[in-house]
């Protein structure tokens, strides 16, 4: 057995009893137990984690807790690169590449309406996510922190909003991920990028009252989807602009939809 002292930071607290945030706390640990072992035991998801010290060092999750180590946890830095001390992971901890666990659909379309690759199916167990997420190096999005302590998934966020609008702007602040917004670039219903379409060669299936006043249209190519500039592309617009308002940050054009 080894009795090591940990303590974490930042918002990796919100998964800590509360006689263990943001203190020192001993953790008694199992002969031969990792770091990793050690931070789940304790309720932390390893994907909320990016970087660990143990006395003072960088270590990767494999390292074995030893008798009177003073292990300190930290969660993602937004504004610290801390690249040259990481050793958690061969591969970079954000991606812009999501699989949304079941609860999480409203989430994954606003994603989309983002231009950002979102698999959703309402359908996945939480093995299908992990799975997923393994093979095609996907963020796991997930209210569930026992998923996120899956041995197969590697990188991961914990949702703590409850509404998807909410939700949506605490991925996409948490990852800073505003740069690479590209509104409109994608089917909602699918997740496919949308190709544009020549008017004629949809004329029969639009609505007779949108026919005649666009002229620009995008199809998805999986699902067959039409997309144009009508009343809900606007409303989706102002979702836009008020995430990123108070960003300052500059997005690409926004592509007409519908």
């Amino acid at each position: 057995m080894a009795v090591a002292s940990f303590r974490f930071y930042e918002e990796l607290n919100d998964f800590l009893s509360l006689q263990r945030r943001k203190r020192d706390t001993a953790f008694v640990c199992a002969p031969g137990a990792t770091v990793k072992n050690a931070i789940e035991a304790l309720g932390v998801p390893h994907t909320e984690v990016e970087l660990i010290l143990a006395n003072g060092e960088s270590v990767d999750f494999c390292y074995v807790v030893q008798q009177g180590d003073r292990i300190s946890v930290y969660p993602a830095f937004e504004s610290l690169d801390v690249t040259p001390v990481l050793k958690i992971r061969a591969e970079p901890l954000r991606r812009t590449r999501f699989i949304a666990d079941a609860h999480l659909g409203g989430l994954a379309k606003y994603l989309r309406m983002l231009g950002f690759d979102a698999l959703y199916d309402n359908g996945f167990t939480d093995v299908q996510v992990a799975r997923i997420s393994a093979a095609d190096q996907r963020i796991v999005l997930t209210r569930d922190r026992a998923l996120l302590m899956h041995k197969l998934i590697d990188h991961g966020c914990y949702v703590r909003g409850i509404r998807p609008r909410q939700q949506l702007q605490e991925i996409i602040s948490r990852l800073d991920l505003y740069r690479a917004i590209k509104p409109f670039s994608r089917c909602l219903r699918c997740n496919r990028e949308l190709e544009p379409v020549e008017k004629e060669a949809i004329r029969d299936r639009l609505p007779s009252r949108s026919a005649p006043f666009y002229s620009r249209f995008w199809i998805c190519n999986e699902c067959g989807r039409i997309y144009w500039e009508g009343s809900h592309w606007r409303r989706m617009e102002q979702v836009i602009g008020e995430l990123v308002r108070r960003s300052g940050a500059e997005i690409s054009p926004s592509q007409p939809v519908a």
